[in-house]
């Protein structure tokens, strides 16, 4: 009876040490902008077991969180299409900014971060038991004629500028 209590005990003691070095990850963000400037942002992320029942309960909204993120970065009106506990996936009107000059069309996108709002998560009550991480493993920035940028492992995505074919 005793052992019984032990090893509970200490399968308890494990699963409170490993559980604050789970959190939220983002795994991919990719910016797929059109001929106009708007864009439409898919980020795919990981969620721990603590993570997905914040969202269960009502306590915490990543999409809403991406959304607050590139609004206060970007000072642009940003929609949210759909999100789930893996991915979402947003609008951003008039994201890139567009020129054309002789018939050449050149697009630049602003440069972004997702610090600021990592900073922000670590405010909410329960943020001693998470550690989120919001640098994507993987950006990619897809231009209309195909053209890509892709950072790894940045948490501020620099401008990118790029003459379109």
């Amino acid at each position: 009876m005793k052992f019984s209590y032990l090893l509970l005990g200490s399968l308890c003691i494990l699963f409170f040490a490993v559980m604050p070095a789970q959190a939220f990850t983002a795994k991919t963000l990719t910016i797929t902008l059109n001929g106009n400037g708007d864009a439409q942002v898919d980020m795919q992320y990981d969620l721990t077991f603590v993570e997905q029942a914040a969202i269960f309960f009502h306590v915490a909204n990543p999409a809403s969180e991406l959304q607050n993120a590139l609004q206060e970065n970007l000072n642009e009106p940003v929609t949210v299409v759909r999100a789930d506990s893996s991915s979402a996936e947003v609008i951003i009107s008039s994201f890139a900014q567009v020129t054309q000059s002789g018939g050449i069309t050149t697009m630049a996108t602003p440069a972004f971060s997702f610090a600021h709002a990592e900073e922000v998560m670590k405010q909410y009550w329960f943020a001693p038991l998470i550690s989120p991480d919001l640098t994507p493993q993987v950006t990619t920035i897809t231009f209309p004629d195909g053209y890509q940028a892709t950072f790894n492992d940045l948490i501020s995505i620099p401008s990118v500028s790029h003459t379109v074919a």
